[in-house]
């Protein structure tokens, strides 16, 4: 029986073993030489394969805050008092990444929103835009501008979420594709996506600084109307 076994196992060796290595090698291959090369070869400085594949050059590591993910940037560098982040699983970094690039976006168009809605002719207010109060505006618009406005935002979820996010059922539900680096949907149309690592942390490192100046602008807005009920041009004098 024991001779049985030990035919089949060399069997199964010589059939995984090429042509050139039965022919010039003289000498049986034990698993304990198999061993003693494999730890040579990662003592001699060969790199293990990393066990995430770099998804826009970013490879997440667990020793650097949010696995090393753009963003910590001078003079406070790595920014979290509350420890938000702390002991995070990666799963959970990228979702709280995905939700601050998102708003960022949102707050920078919201911006521009305020002072373009203010200052120049609009579908609710015609060409009258002198002092209009931004806060005001969405009621005043009617229903059948508003609700087609409102499906395609609906709809810009929607393949967001097909594209970043797993279906419920096939996994935890609130969690990212592990192929998907927070944020990039896919949408370049003017080709503007570095191709370098480098190049793309950097750029996501101006526009995550740009959102989170837009985030405290457009609260800000939203109170100043609030409070004293002017306009953001009005307000600043012109």
């Amino acid at each position: 029986m024991k001779l049985a076994i030990l035919s089949a196992s060399v069997g199964i060796a010589v059939a995984f073993t090429s042509p050139t290595n039965l022919a010039t090698s003289s000498t049986p291959l034990f698993m304990s030489e198999v061993n003693d090369a494999v730890l040579s070869d990662t003592e001699g400085g060969v790199d293990a394969p990393p066990a995430v594949a770099p998804i826009n050059g970013w490879v997440p590591d667990k020793s650097l805050p949010c696995y090393g993910l753009p963003g910590a940037i001078s003079p406070l560098g790595f920014f979290d008092p509350i420890g938000f982040t702390k002991d995070m699983e990666l799963s959970g970094v990228k979702r709280f990444r995905e939700a601050e690039i998102m708003h960022g976006r949102v707050a920078m168009m919201a911006t521009l929103g305020y002072i373009i809605g203010e200052s120049t002719p609009t579908i609710a207010y015609g060409m009258d835009t002198h002092h209009t109060i931004a806060n005001n505006q969405i009621p005043d618009i009617p229903g059948t501008v508003i609700f087609p406005f409102f499906l395609v935002i609906n709809i810009c979820e929607a393949v967001r979420a097909n594209i970043g996010w797993v279906e419920p059922g096939l996994g935890p539900l609130f969690t990212l594709r592990e192929t998907y680096y927070p944020g990039d949907i896919g949408f370049d149309p003017l080709g503007l996506k570095p191709a370098a690592a480098k190049d793309f942390a950097n750029m996501q490192t101006k526009e995550l600084s740009n959102g989170r100046l837009a985030m405290l602008a457009v609260a800000g807005m939203c109170v100043q109307e609030l409070v004293n009920g002017k306009g953001i041009l009005e307000n600043l004098g012109f």
